[in-house]
């Protein structure tokens, strides 16, 4: 494998014959009438990997909600996977890994390359990621930059957008200036989330693993 295929996860499965409502998902309010657009995320994902026989999925997200127990946002994504058959794409199992410790969109992305890293011993070729739509600038500027990672190894597929589309474009213009000042999220403000989303106080080893991506940074990458 030598394309790594991240889908960037959001929320944790409650109930896998619920998986297209509400009520199969630990959701925050604002992600309500979501879980259809995240099924969305997870079969464009499988689609792309099966045109590749040599990339790598990877369901990235770890276990941000206390009231979910253990379970992750990439487990999850899996599960969703699996129940659908993989859609129509069977073949792609095989290939498919979970990243259970990012807690945020620049940890989606830093995180998933070094779990590429991990089960393969090199870094990707070439890297995708898919999210939303409206975080596109988020990935393919501000953390790709962030984290030193060459534009033209990168490509961004926004899967879709949520309903309320106007409000999330709203909240993501302040998340972009919050990472424009602090673009490896080591600030109060990030860790205060990070450690909000990290109830069960799990710590990763990526910087064991992985060391070539924490020295790009002159300072330590928050969190790792």
């Amino acid at each position: 494998m030598n394309h790594l295929i991240v889908v960037a996860g959001h929320a944790i499965l409650r109930d896998i014959t619920l998986v297209e409502e509400d009520a199969g998902w630990f959701l925050l309010d604002f992600q309500k009438g979501e879980p259809k657009k995240y099924i969305g995320h997870i079969e464009r994902a499988v689609h792309e990997a099966a045109s590749n026989p040599e990339a790598m999925l990877l369901f990235s997200g770890g276990p941000t909600r206390i009231e979910a127990g253990p379970r992750t946002e990439a487990l999850s994504y899996w599960l969703v996977a699996e129940h659908f058959n993989w859609f129509g794409h069977p073949e792609v199992k095989p290939r498919a890994y979970l990243e259970d410790f990012a807690r945020d969109s620049y940890e989606n992305l830093l995180f998933g390359i070094c779990r590429f890293k991990e089960v393969t011993g090199v870094l990707p070729d070439e890297v995708t990621v898919v999210s939303w739509e409206f975080k596109r600038e988020r990935f393919a500027d501000l953390h790709r930059e962030a984290i030193g990672w060459p534009a033209e190894k990168f490509r961004y597929i926004g899967a879709n957008n949520p309903d309320a589309i106007d409000q999330a474009l709203r909240a993501e213009q302040q998340a972009r200036e919050k990472y424009l000042a602090d673009p490896h999220s080591k600030g109060e403000e990030f860790r205060l989330k990070k450690d909000q989303r990290n109830p069960f106080r799990r710590q990763n080893g990526y910087w064991l693993s992985c060391p070539e991506m924490f020295t790009r940074d002159k300072a330590p990458i928050a969190g790792v």
